[in-house]
């Protein structure tokens, strides 16, 4: 709906030429007569019309809509200086935003995201609400490396799944180790992207300063050190999915440029001024509170919006307990083989033990513990006691303020720290160095092979 027929002809002119019959009207009387009396699958409302140009009468037509017609996804267009104005109307209902003067592509993605999603909601309406069944999932899906049949993840797998043959932004949060990267894995191997590439970009280790040259690429001379051209991960991820880890660490700065890529499909590398479209489906995942950041300052409102159409959270490992054996032993079987122990078997009471435990860690945790039993334990069995040890030898050792502080490192990184200490201050004894980290010696040389540590090391 627009009453400026310039705009209504370029825009019937580009969906009359990819395959979507169209029809239009010039004020909102019009707009919701027409949507009352025919059957639409899809608004594209323009935000200022008539001799109103604060965009109130669009938004009051929007809520109109949404009130009569919410099943039919309602997509904005607005100029980029209104871009508050659009955040007003994605928390009113609307599907999406586009900004004038609109790439033709996003315009088109937008309108194809929308449609798949609204056939998705239907479909789901149809089934009820009934929890998914996990097989039934395995038959229709490639649900990775995902273990678990907690109606909780399930449920938000499910959805995962559904999106994943649109191109809509997807937004994971969750507490660290739950698994947010192999949610968006999945979403990527059932997608119809899943034969281009998987580019993932953790954005907690890329700079402010670096980040224009990292994402998009530079020239050569562009700057100092740059000899030669580098491509960009947007330029890696075209035709593909880029996963955007830690999204919540982006700079004010970044935020801008990253808003203005996912808004315009474009971007220019650093030292060009030719700009180059991309093609990408874009997920992203945090731990932090979103919605919090916004409130304080520190993320920009329209690029949450613009990030989280589809928006996924995930359970922490202790609000599904029952997934805790399955998990165990899935992990137990793939170190067993992986460090020659496949007769190594838990004892029921263990399992027990492990079920019954917070993991503020999340899988992440569980998962470097059955890893550090397996190095560990001697004999066939893991019992409570194993458990019970190597958690008290974990918490002695970050304990130990000779040791670099463990809320800097994972637990590998110091683990694998600790090992190199102890060899440093023992000059390569390994009869000291097991004693002095309670270790068999079988296991201490487990763990040496593992982090690619030279016994014969010393200061």
């Amino acid at each position: 709906m627009d009453d400026d027929p310039s705009v209504v002809a370029s825009l019937g002119l580009l969906l009359k030429q990819n395959g979507y019959p169209w029809d239009s009207a010039g004020d909102p009387a019009e707009a919701l007569d027409r949507l009352a009396a025919a059957k639409f699958d899809l608004v594209l409302q323009d935000m200022n019309f008539t001799r109103d140009t604060s965009g109130r009468e669009g938004l009051a037509l929007l809520g109109e809509m949404r009130r009569g017609r919410p099943d039919v996804p309602v997509i904005l267009i607005t100029a980029w200086g209104s871009i508050e104005l659009a955040v007003e109307g994605m928390k009113a209902g609307a599907a999406d935003f586009v900004t004038k003067p609109w790439s033709n592509e996003a315009l088109l993605q937008s309108v194809r995201t929308a449609l798949s999603l609204a056939a998705s909601s239907r479909e789901a309406a149809s089934r009820g609400r009934a929890a998914p069944d996990r097989a039934e999932l395995e038959r229709r899906y490639d649900l990775g490396g995902i273990i678990g049949t907690d109606s909780k993840l399930l449920r938000i797998l499910e959805l995962a799944l559904r999106v994943a043959a649109t191109d809509a932004s997807v937004l994971i949060t969750g507490e660290s180790g739950t698994g947010k990267e192999l949610v968006a894995e999945v979403i990527w191997r059932n997608s119809r992207r899943r034969e281009r590439p998987f580019v993932k970009v953790n954005l907690g280790g890329i700079s402010a300063t670096l980040f224009e040259s990292e994402m998009f690429g530079h020239r050569r001379g562009a700057f100092t050190d740059a000899r030669e051209d580098r491509e960009g991960r947007f330029a890696v991820a075209h035709g593909g999915t880029i996963f955007l880890d830690e999204i919540g660490e982006l700079s004010p700065a970044s935020q801008v440029k990253l808003l203005r890529v996912l808004q315009d499909r474009t971007y220019e590398p650093l030292g060009s001024s030719a700009p180059r479209t991309v093609d990408v489906r874009v997920i992203s995942a945090t731990n932090r509170d979103l919605a919090q950041a916004v409130a304080s300052g520190e993320f920009r409102e329209d690029l949450l919006y613009r990030l989280n159409l589809i928006a996924l959270h995930l359970p922490a490992l202790r609000e599904r307990p029952s997934d805790v054996p399955r998990l165990a032993a899935s992990f137990l079987e793939r170190f067993g083989q992986a460090y020659g122990r496949e007769r190594l078997a838990l004892t029921p009471a263990a399992v027990a033990w492990l079920a019954r435990r917070d993991w503020p860690g999340n899988v992440r945790e569980l998962r470097q513990t059955l890893e550090r039993a397996v190095l560990v334990v001697e004999g066939e069995r893991i019992d409570v006691a194993d458990l019970e040890g190597l958690r008290e030898l974990e918490t002695r050792h970050e304990a130990d303020d000779e040791l670099p502080a463990a809320g800097r490192m994972t637990l590998d990184e110091l683990e694998r720290a600790m090992i190199a200490k102890c060899l440093d201050r023992y000059r390569g004894n390994l009869t000291r160095v097991s004693e002095a980290l309670g270790l068999s010696r079988a296991a201490l040389y487990r763990r040496l092979r593992k982090y690619g540590l030279d016994p014969s090391r010393s200061s």
